[in-house]
């Protein structure tokens, strides 16, 4: 029986990452492009066949058990290869003699899930953005087909393109008729030859992609945008699975979200407050003034109608809050408190008496009503 992990020159316990990288290094050095000769070629032939065993999960464990699709079979332990899952297939789904033939190389790929970062400004409005991402493409050399250029495939000597093998084994139930995959060709029916060398005979190799992407208005932290046919290329070249863009929101220097609405503060002057302003902000539909009513007392909150967030769907937008701060003076000049102190005398607040209120009846308790009134 071949010695497939010496061809390779990688150790019984090596990682598939490894016996890759194994595979590659002796095919760059062997390659009929790159060292002709009748040698090379059969070395080249004998790494590629090697490859093609151990890189297969199915393959690589029956070769383990001592059974070489290209080399004939050895001994296999008890009962020469039966196993109790052959009587499990057999009696309970398992593939039934006379099964479907053989499988397709072209297989569905993954779906790929990214994150995206957005601004706020994004997620009240929408936009399209553009994201860069690895993802696996269908390989350009070989287009797909994973043989190497001027070659192609040939039928599996041990299934003769049936992609499948049925054996009749011995078992304290009598004899037992399986048919399994072929080890030999992994249930293609067909062998590449010399498999591609940039893709290694999988069909599609990791690329980088850009793509442009519309970000509907009203996403928030979370949303998912499914692409279809975005996502990764299945094995085989073949079709690609969906992609899925998750969404996260950045925290903005002004506005907090809360639902569809948004939330600032404003730190006021005493005397802005108890006489009234009018003050300019920045808001994602341009400058508005926020009107700063006679008496402003701190919590109080301003309402600047649809300068909020979109909603996802409908297309209607929140408010805009605007919550009053009111800042008393800590230092005062001798005049500033002289008039204070008249003005304290004017409103008879020389010496005013105590009104001690639950904290729901206060600072907070407005807050509540406010959004009550929402």
């Amino acid at each position: 029986m071949n010695d497939y992990y010496s061809v390779l020159g990688v150790s019984r316990d090596a990682s598939p990452e490894e016996i890759k990288r194994a595979y590659r290094r002796l095919a760059r050095k062997l390659h009929p492009d790159v060292n002709p000769g009748d040698e090379a070629s059969e070395e080249f032939k004998a790494v590629s066949q090697a490859y093609d065993v151990l890189s297969d999960p199915a393959k690589k464990s029956s070769y383990d058990m001592g059974q070489d699709p290209y080399g004939g079979q050895g001994a296999a332990g008890f009962g020469q290869g039966f196993s109790f899952s052959d009587i499990m297939d057999a009696f309970f789904g398992g593939t039934a003699a006379g099964g479907g033939g053989p499988r397709s190389r072209a297989q569905r790929g993954q779906d790929a899930l990214i994150p995206v970062d957005v601004d706020l400004r994004t997620a009240v409005f929408g936009s399209e953005e553009d994201i860069t991402f690895d993802t696996a493409a269908v390989c350009h050399t070989c287009e797909g087909s994973g043989a190497r250029a001027g070659t192609g495939k040939r039928t599996c000597d041990v299934c003769h393109g049936a992609g499948q093998v049925q054996q009749v084994q011995r078992s304290f139930l009598g004899q037992v008729m399986t048919t399994r995959p072929c080890a030999a060709c992994r249930g293609f029916g067909e062998v590449i030859t010399d498999p591609c060398f940039e893709c290694s005979g999988e069909g599609r190799v990791r690329d980088r992609r850009t793509i442009t992407i519309k970000v509907p208005a009203g996403v928030d932290t979370g949303t998912r945008i499914q692409l279809t046919g975005e996502g990764e290329v299945g094995p085989g070249g073949g079709p690609a699975g969906d992609l899925y863009i998750e969404v996260r929101v950045r925290k903005h220097a002004t506005f907090q979200r809360q639902g569809d609405d948004l939330h600032c503060s404003v730190e006021l002057p005493m005397t802005a407050a108890a006489l009234g302003t009018e003050l300019p902000l920045e808001t994602f539909d341009g400058v508005r003034e926020v009107g700063i009513r006679v008496g402003t007392q701190p919590g109080d909150v301003i309402t600047l109608k649809g300068l909020g967030v979109t909603r996802l769907r409908s297309g209607v937008r929140g408010d805009l809050l605007v919550h009053a701060n009111v800042r008393t003076p800590t230092r005062l000049d001798t005049q500033q408190e002289e008039l204070l102190r008249l003005l304290a005398k004017e409103r008879g607040e020389e010496s005013p008496e105590a009104n001690f209120q639950p904290v729901g009846q206060g600072l907070l308790g407005k807050l509540r009503d406010a959004f009550k009134q929402k």
